[in-house]
């Protein structure tokens, strides 16, 4: 049975980021561009929020920079493949570019008072893991592997949902780590869910 993961979507959001991709390739700006811009403004964020873990105004941005994240991420791979873009230094950037989002994004929430700084650190490892693991099926002969059920769009949508929650006033302390054990395991699942789709 196919695990669900909201990187099912991305067909949909592709088609509807397709003009803006026109757009952007009219004006001339390269995948490469938009990759690095995501990986940026993620850095930027998540700074941001280093220095001020507790502010409403920067935790309530975090949704808004990991959707226009993942619609960067969208649409540097449509430029990429229908707008004869892709590279060996694009692929690299690519992949480099979404580790060091997460790390940017989510290592900041170890110095909110309410998160287990162990939690988040174990939740990042395994989120590296996992995108590791679906490049290396790559290596032994498969594709790239996107399984989740706690993939990068799934990660997204987490602390998407954490962050706004955490702005709008609700308590996290009863809940979060909860909420972080779980997607730890998850993660676990998730790069055994890859493995046995590279490996099958």
């Amino acid at each position: 049975m196919k695990v669900p993961t909201v990187y099912q979507l991305k067909p949909a959001f592709q088609n509807f980021l397709r003009p803006i991709c026109s757009s952007l390739v009219g004006r001339g700006v390269t995948a490469n561009q938009v990759t690095v811009f995501a990986m940026v403004l993620s850095i930027l964020q998540g700074i941001w929020i280093y220095f001020q873990p507790t502010s409403p105004a920067a935790l309530l941005c975090l949704p808004l920079v990991l959707f226009i994240r993942m619609a960067l991420n969208a649409i540097d791979g449509i430029m990429a493949r229908e707008f004869d873009q892709k590279s060996k230094l694009g692929g690299i950037l690519n992949e480099l570019g979404d580790v060091v989002s997460d790390v940017a994004l989510y290592l900041p929430f170890a110095m909110h008072p309410a998160f287990s700084p162990e939690l988040v650190v174990v939740f990042i490892l395994l989120a590296i893991l996992t995108e590791f693991t679906g490049v290396v099926a790559v290596a032994v002969g498969s594709t790239r592997r996107y399984d989740g059920p706690m993939g990068k769009s799934d990660r997204a949508l987490l602390f998407g949902v954490i962050g706004f929650a955490a702005a709008v006033g609700v308590p996290l302390e009863a809940w979060i780590n909860w909420a972080l054990g779980a997607a730890i395991v998850l993660s676990l699942l998730t790069v055994v869910n890859r493995t046995r789709k590279a490996t099958n």
